[in-house]
């Protein structure tokens, strides 16, 4: 069982920025394929970005594209998502998400944090 833990939500005007961080309990945390993804009021859950295993392949929503960037650090256990120029439609509660191998353009993951909330104004 992977327990996953995000931090760094919080309060952002529009076109600021925020790091997102998500600590990962995996023993051999570089073979999980780890994702964010986001869930606004009264809507449905959303995929954000995808990372591989080694962090060489990356996979983002077309609507995040050029603003976020997904990394990964596997010696500390820990998957990142940088937020640039944040929007109001950016508001929502974000997931860390993580799965044992598998494809970065699959939104099936087997395990989830508990969310972050990011909450951006104009």
């Amino acid at each position: 069982q992977v327990q996953l833990v995000e931090s760094g939500g919080g309060l952002v005007q529009a076109g600021g920025s925020l790091r997102l961080s998500c600590a990962a309990s995996a023993r051999t945390f570089g073979i999980y394929v780890m994702a964010w993804f986001r869930q606004a009021p009264g809507k449905e859950r959303e995929f954000v970005a995808a990372i591989s295993g080694s962090g060489a392949s990356t996979n983002y929503a077309d609507s995040v594209k050029g603003r976020f960037t997904i990394s990964r650090d596997n010696p500390k256990n820990t998957v990142y998502l940088q937020m640039n120029s944040l929007k109001p439609e950016d508001t929502a509660v974000y997931y860390c998400a993580g799965k044992l191998g598998g494809l970065i353009t699959s939104t099936r993951f087997d395990y989830w944090g508990q969310g972050t909330q990011v909450t951006v104004y104009s």
